[in-house]
């Protein structure tokens, strides 16, 4: 198997804007570029308080939320449940055929999140939705000299998650010391991207330098398998996401993503009509 050093091909700052004074927010990566980010859909990046968001519905993805900093209480109307979030932690959502949920930070604090949505392919849009609750303190991580990794979904230096993928996604947390060097093997077909939290350090065979607050893009890989290489100048807390593109049509409209126009104004019939999921806070 050929292996392959991958660059970073795009450097880019993240701005917060304030959308009221419970939320403020900006996109890590912006909706619209299907191609380049597939099969990506969007990464938002949030500060809210409770208020910020109220009841909504999605269909035809999926959800991952990050838990940067704060507490956020969760509920959906597939299983009923609800559960809170802490900083490291995630909440992979797949909305599948349809689900009305709700993020809630708890009384008095201020939430600061990441949230992702991955396309689902044709075949699974309508699948039977589905949670899964990832403790950042339950993940399998590997130590390294000066690194610790947390293996959220997919693979890294042999440490694999038993998070459940419809679609092929690789989500690890690094923290890295100062002068500390690691790397993180991705296929070459995968779309992937980084996103800086805390520190700064210098990344890809092209050594860009970057620091927090700025997500930098994946060069594209030739080879069967490539790496990505990262150090730390200072104290380093990133996010990496990569995974296998779709290569489908996306039309999207609000909360629902799917593959035609007319599968949108299905989705927006069903949900008017009730037909999606019960919502048990609406007892």
């Amino acid at each position: 198997m050929t292996n392959q050093q991958r660059t970073i091909a795009e450097v880019r700052d993240v701005i917060l804007r304030k959308n009221s004074d419970i939320h403020t927010a900006g996109p890590v990566v912006a909706p619209g570029n299907w191609a380049k980010s597939d099969p990506f859909l969007l990464l938002m990046e949030d500060k809210f308080q409770a208020g910020a968001f109220d009841k909504h519905p999605h269909r035809g993805i999926e959800t991952v939320t990050y838990v940067i900093d704060g507490q956020i209480e969760h509920y959906d109307s597939h299983s009923g449940d609800s559960g809170v979030l802490g900083p490291g932690d995630v909440q992979w959502m797949t909305a599948g055929s349809g689900v009305i949920h709700n993020e809630v930070p708890s009384e008095g604090v201020t939430a600061h999140s990441l949230q992702l949505w991955v396309n689902l392919p044709r075949a699974k849009k309508m699948i039977t939705p589905r949670y899964q609750n990832l403790k950042g303190e339950d993940m399998p991580t590997q130590e390294l000299e000066g690194a610790t990794i947390r293996v959220f979904s997919g693979t890294s230096n042999g440490v694999t998650s038993p998070t459940l993928n419809h679609v092929p996604v690789t989500m690890v947390e690094m923290l890295i010391d100062p002068g500390a060097t690691v790397s993180q093997a991705l296929p070459g077909s995968y779309n992937g991207f980084m996103y800086i939290l805390e520190g700064n350090g210098v990344f890809g065979v092209n050594e860009v330098r970057a620091s927090k607050g700025q997500m930098l893009w994946i060069g594209n890989g030739e080879a069967e398998e490539g790496e990505i290489q990262i150090t730390a100048a200072e104290p380093l807390r990133l996010v990496l996401y990569a995974g296998a593109p779709l290569h489908e049509p996306v039309v999207a409209n609000g909360p629902f993503v799917m593959n035609t126009e007319e599968e949108i104004k299905q989705a927006f019939l069903d949900y008017r009509d009730g037909r999606f999921l019960k919502d048990p806070q609406a007892e």
